[in-house]
């Protein structure tokens, strides 16, 4: 008698409940989109297609300064970020199984597990201190606070990469005469690049769509793109920000897509 598999996609109701799943998750983001083509002034009154709210956007002195800072602090971030955790990735990878190491990937992948706004708090309070001390008020605060919160994120397909790597070459490498760090230059980095540029996107989307922390750590006249469509939706909304908006999916969908392509397994 054939052993039965259980394949829950042929449970009854099962096509009906995903359906409903995909339009409550994607319904809202292509309404956005859509009205970010209104003519008009309404969110919600569709008075015909249009491109005005995207030149506008593009014309806000203010939207482009946001969007600058945004770029800076999101790149500076990810370049942080991904080298303390390709060094964590090979420091936890690359040695036999060491007594604490199970502590050491919870402090590495912390930020993951505590509420952002936990963290943001803290943040908060460690920054006011050191503001105090050193009269210092630049967006340093900024990029070591997005550093910090995005290592988990880079961390891991950084990590991933290393476990699926064949240690052979290395190996062989080291039997070859090279040294360590000819070992490392020649055959470990290229072998583990996409997973350091993964790593690095991963990193790079996180900072850049991140509103809690950096509502909490930024001085004034700080706003990066996301705070500052928080701060236009406080005040009056129209479909500038769906505009804005429209612009930051497609860049991450663009960089998540990529991060896709370098991380899925071939064959």
């Amino acid at each position: 008698m054939a052993e039965r598999v259980f394949e829950p996609a042929r449970l009854p109701g099962f096509a009906t409940i995903a359906v409903l799943a995909f339009v409550a998750l994607y319904l809202p983001i292509f309404t956005l989109v859509a009205y970010a083509f209104n003519a008009g002034t309404s969110i919600a009154v569709w008075e015909g297609v249009s491109l005005h709210w995207f030149a506008r956007a593009w014309e806000n002195e203010a939207v482009k300064a946001a969007t600058l800072r945004s770029l800076t602090i999101a790149t500076l971030a990810a370049i942080i970020a991904t080298s303390a955790a390709t060094l964590a990735a090979l420091g936890t990878t690359r040695r036999k199984a060491f007594k604490g190491q199970t502590f050491v990937y919870v402090m590495i992948n912390q930020p993951l597990m505590v509420p952002e706004i936990v963290t943001a708090v803290a943040l908060l309070i460690l920054f006011g201190m050191v503001k105090q001390w050193t009269g210092y008020q630049g967006l340093g605060y900024l990029v070591l606070a997005h550093s910090a919160f995005c290592i988990p994120f880079a961390y891991l397909p950084i990590r991933a990469r290393l476990e699926g790597m064949d240690m052979s070459l290395e190996t062989a490498a080291g039997d070859l005469y090279a040294s360590r760090w000819q070992t490392f230059r020649h055959v470990t980095l290229p072998l583990l690049a996409p997973g350091i540029l993964a790593g690095a996107m991963l990193a790079f989307v996180i900072s850049l769509d991140d509103v809690v922390i950096t509502e909490f750590v930024k001085s004034g006249g700080q706003d990066t793109l996301p705070t500052y469509m928080l701060g236009q939706m406080r005040r009056a909304i129209t479909p500038e920000v769906n505009a804005i908006s429209t612009g930051l999916l497609a860049l991450t969908v663009l960089l998540l897509t990529a991060f896709f392509l370098l991380t899925r397994k071939k064959g």
